[in-house]
């Protein structure tokens, strides 16, 4: 294989990623944060960044010596701290590891549990900790340095007491499921019976001379999910209560939160189908469970992350969000269920509650309130009923605030600006950079590379798309000349190939004015035109737009990128004989789809781990944008595999063999259909790696294949 081209490695090889801030943790006080730097947690305030103390020291410590930690938990009074190594993967975010109780005001450190552990969190008093280990829960009482079992019957394979199994992580980006009390009385977690749910099995294959065997418990479209059940435990009797949800055998409970109360338990449930949402108040010691809100919709699904925005405060009120006006707004609620009053209104979606200082009556939230390719942070004083925009650069903006909001770090970014850390107040007034990311914004500047453009154009079917271009050289000189790139588009002399760029799946989003720089550079310097829309379906629209797919995924959004190479294809500089089109994960499946429309339009395509068929993908996500095969007959539709006889132009199909999210079960279908249909096809596979394909030297190897696929098949266009 020929040397990949410099430019092509550093865009790839994160050269011109912008760095970021090292990760901290609030301080209760709010005007200070903790964080890791040289084996020592400090804490810095807020207004100055200087250090205010040391709260942990790796070469201070007392009974035992860490050569390393990697991480650090605070109790929220502050005595206690707990450190960990040696920590290893369990799914995509989990993690176990060897965790250490250090008593910041004696210099103590000593182990949690003899074994690795994950997810450990300190009670509201500071007393407990409660942590998984092997599939069950159990609470370490600091007073007396002992340990309790909170759950005895947890089994890999068979049952889960308080984290997620495979699914729940992945579809519900949650790493932990159970929480103290408010009094710290209680412990409440969800139990996930998985013994029911079938295993996908894989083999690795470079260690050793024989493969190695893997599984996992997954669960795919319209087959057994775990059995999931809220359980409340009595830490001073040891006793445990099941709480009934009628009503929701078959759904899931992706969240536990206790409200300001330590007599009730939130329970947020899912049916299977994710198009209805219902929160039940719990009392733990009777167990008895009452339904106070239920969110529905029979045109799309309910949005589950909402609930993670949600505010209990101490008046028995509660801030909601949902779509329940067409947008994503937020709301004011009473404990019981009545909706009192609208908070954030207009035909955009609030996309981020940040939190609601009850001090103050302030809702800080961030929103694609200009178009949905930007985003703006909001401060709304609710008893005035004032809304103040507190950040006005064109481009993304996103926050962090301290733990009583009087502080906000402003993470902003644009298509030409890399990452600006900035501290604010509260109103909006700056403190003081933070971080500027001036060097590598003039690394960059030294590619000379054109301008990453945002525009939008009406598709075939009327609607308006949002999309972004990179032009080449000789396309951007011409922009400079003519002022707007349109006239460009217009006016040149000489045809260029064309690629898209997308994703296209339920409520994502490809266009946004972030920093992004990736291989588009390359290739525009390469004289490719390189083009990116947001079709139907994608997010920051509003519900309606959201719910075009629903039920029918792969044909609207299809339609629309068959629209944007139709929209190129009538631009005087596009070689109408030269446009492809390429996408990883979901963007593969609709590279193929879109491969497969009866409109030849593509020369040449490229599929990264794409689904084939969604019976083949989880449930969780499937279902929730298709319902489950038994009720929907556009699984069918939906397919690629009956649809191999359709393809046009060369397609490469790249797949890693133990990718645990798509299977390698649906490239292998999609190959079987393709060599049934005499269709011929170019194929990169990659032993022992997943979905990101990032292991050993995977990632620049799959990015120089596509790079000889594009030379071969769309520059220089054979046959």
């Amino acid at each position: 294989m020929a040397q990949m081209p410099e430019m092509l490695s550093d865009l790839i090889g994160g050269k011109y990623k912008a760095k970021t801030l090292p990760g901290f943790t609030n301080m209760p006080d709010g005007e200070h944060y903790a964080q890791l730097a040289d084996g020592k947690v400090l804490a810095y305030s807020y207004l100055t960044g200087e250090v205010a103390d040391t709260l942990f020291d790796i070469k201070k410590t007392k009974f035992i010596r860490l050569d390393t930690i990697e991480g650090f938990v605070l109790s929220t009074d502050l005595k206690y701290m707990l450190v960990y190594n040696n920590s290893h993967k369990i799914y995509r975010r989990s993690f176990t590891a060897d965790w250490y109780i250090y008593n910041i005001q004696r210099g103590e450190l000593k182990p949690l549990t003899e074994s690795p552990a994950a997810s450990p969190v300190f009670s509201p008093n500071g007393r407990y900790i409660a942590f998984s280990r092997d599939n069950n829960l159990y609470v370490h009482k600091l007073d007396f340095g002992t340990e309790v079992a909170v759950t005895t019957d947890g089994e890999v394979g068979k049952v889960i007491n308080g984290t997620p199994d495979w699914l729940y992580e992945e579809e519900f980006s949650t790493t932990c499921l159970f929480a103290f009390s408010p009094d710290s009385k209680q412990l409440a977690f969800v139990r996930l019976d998985e013994s029911q749910v079938e295993k996908f099995a894989w083999q690795e294959f470079l260690h050793g001379k024989y493969p190695a065997d893997y599984s996992l418990k997954y669960p795919k479209a319209g087959e057994q999910n775990a059995k999931a059940s809220a359980i409340v435990y009595d830490i001073l009797y040891k006793s445990q209560k099941t709480i009934s949800l009628q009503g929701n055998e078959d759904g899931y409970i992706p969240r536990i939160r206790w409200t300001k109360s330590a007599d009730a338990l939130a329970l947020f449930a899912l049916n299977r189908n994710q198009n209805k949402l219902e929160m039940y108040i719990a009392n733990p010691r009777s167990a008895v469970a009452q339904l106070i809100y239920t969110e529905k919709s029979d045109d799309y699904c309910v949005d589950f992350e909402q609930i993670d925005e949600w505010q209990f405060l101490q008046d028995n009120s509660m801030i909601v969000v949902n779509e329940t006006d067409g947008y994503r707004n937020v709301y004011l609620y009473s404990l019981n269920g009545q909706k009192q009053r609208q908070l954030t209104r207009g035909n955009y979606d609030v996309t981020q509650v940040y939190g609601y200082d009850e001090a103050t009556s302030t809702l800080f939230f961030q929103a694609a309130s200009k178009d949905p390719m930007t985003r703006y942070l909001y401060s709304l004083n609710v008893k005035k009923d004032k809304l103040v925009c507190l950040t006005e650069q064109v481009g993304t903006h996103r926050a962090t605030f301290s733990a009583t909001y009087k502080y906000m770090i402003d993470n902003y970014q644009s298509a030409t600006h890399a990452n600006y850390y900035t501290l604010y107040n509260a109103k909006g007034k700056k403190l003081r950079s933070l971080l500027d990311n001036k060097g590598v914004e003039d690394e960059f500047a030294k590619l000379h590379a054109a301008r990453k453009r945002f525009f939008s154009f009406t598709s075939r079917s009327g609607d308006k798309l949002n999309a972004w271009i990179v032009l080449p050289d000789e396309l951007e000189r011409q922009q400079a000349d003519n002022d707007r790139f349109e006239q460009a588009l217009l006016s040149s002399a000489t045809k260029y190939p064309v690629l898209q760029v997308q994703y296209s799946g339920p409520n994502s989003q490809q266009v946004l004015d972030v920093w992004k720089p990736d291989w588009e550079y390359f290739l525009a310097k390469e004289g490719i035109i390189v083009v990116c829309s947001d079709g139907r379906g994608t997010g920051a629209r509003g519900k309606a737009w959201r719910a075009l797919t629903y039920m029918n995924i792969g044909k609207l959004e299809a339609e629309d990128q068959v629209s944007t190479a139709m929209f190129m294809r009538s631009l005087p500089c596009v070689n109408t004989d030269k446009i492809g089109i390429w996408g990883w994960s979901y963007g593969g499946y609709m590279t193929i789809c879109a491969m497969s429309e009866p409109e030849a339009v593509y020369c040449c395509g490229i599929a990264v781990a794409p689904v084939t068929d969604w019976e083949l993908y989880d449930s969780a996500y499937t279902e929730r944008f298709m319902r489950r095969p038994q009720e929907n007959s556009n699984y069918e539709n939906a397919s690629l595999l009956g649809r191999a006889a359709n393809l046009s132009g060369r397609l490469l199909l790249c797949h890693g063999l133990a990718d645990d999210n798509v299977h390698c079960q649906q490239a292998w279908k999609y190959v079987d259909a393709l060599v049934a249909a005499g269709k011929q096809f170019d194929m990169q596979i990659y032993p022992d790696d997943n979905h990101f394909l990032r292991k050993r030297s995977n990632y620049k190897h799959l990015y120089m294949r596509k790079w000889q696929f594009l030379q071969q098949w769309l520059v220089k266009g054979e046959k």
